[in-house]
């Protein structure tokens, strides 16, 4: 009797097992640099200019001048700070696929949250003047114009390639 029983589990699971089987193939592609960057929020850049000028209704203007380093992709996130409406930034990036360290961004606030820092001091042509400041990772440049604070920063790696003198090149350029 326990024989019996046993046959027939053991051909109930043969066809369980034959009649729902499915096809399972390991998924060697790792995810592309747009997933990686879609999942921490980031989208092309100009839909997140577009969000970040629609929400405080002004232009954001981008520099005319590049950094010296290449790139193959550039993506943005605007974040919105609902706590305490403090920290909305729209954020900018633009990066190499090839090459993780050719990192160049660009944070950008409105005047009535901006941040204060201590670096040097720059002359920029409308009179107004910029911080330069070093940081673990990055080299920051940060600046005013049209009523919005902007933070240049570029990889540490790539500080003489885009060198202090191109920043506040790239901030009149605005």
């Amino acid at each position: 009797m326990v024989k019996k029983v046993c046959n027939n589990l053991f051909i109930i699971s043969c066809i369980f097992i034959f009649t729902f089987s499915v096809n399972v193939y390991a998924n060697t592609q790792s995810p592309s640099l747009e997933d990686k960057y879609s999942e921490g929020g980031y989208k092309p850049l100009e839909n997140a200019v577009n969000e970040f000028e629609k929400y405080y209704n002004t232009e954001v203007k981008l520099p005319t001048i590049p950094p010296t380093i290449s790139f193959t992709h550039k993506f943005g996130k605007f974040y919105v700070d609902s706590d305490y409406n403090l920290n909305t930034t729209l954020n900018l990036i633009f990066v190499d696929k090839d090459i993780k360290e050719n990192l160049f961004k660009i944070d950008i606030r409105s005047l009535k949250h901006k941040l204060d820092f201590e670096g040097e001091s720059y002359p920029l042509k409308d009179g107004s003047k910029g911080v330069y400041f070093e940081h673990q990772i990055y080299n920051f440049f940060v600046f005013e114009k049209n009523n919005l604070q902007y933070m240049f920063g570029v990889h540490n790696k790539y500080a003489d390639p885009i060198k202090k003198e191109l920043l506040v090149e790239m901030a009149n350029s605005i």
